[in-house]
């Protein structure tokens, strides 16, 4: 059997040469606009978290609402007259002769 080896060497975690990396390519990739990416990068995540926040809120007021009672819309529905269709007459068949 062979082994597999992944196709990027950090997959098993980041360890702290992994992380000088990253600072190292950030640094050469924005330069002095770091702190400014950054801002908005964590301002982009609250964001984010607030959003997620706000639906399982929604999720939650929505399972914990009360349900509807349906005993008054019944009620609503006795009072109704029934409806009423034409009657349906068949023609009349081949060999009975037809009286108009």
């Amino acid at each position: 059997m062979t082994a597999v080896t992944p196709i990027v060497g950090f997959i098993g975690g980041v360890g702290p040469m992994e992380m000088m990396i990253v600072g190292i390519i950030a640094v050469l990739l924005f330069g002095k606009r770091l702190p400014e990416v950054g801002r908005s990068l964590g301002r982009g995540l609250t964001e984010f978290k607030k959003g997620i926040r706000g639906i399982e809120d929604e999720i939650n007021s929505a399972a914990s609402a009360p349900t509807r009672s349906y005993s008054s819309s019944t009620s609503r529905y006795e009072e109704r007259d029934e409806a009423v269709a034409p009657k349906f007459e068949p023609p009349p068949a081949a060999d009975e002769p037809q009286t108009t």
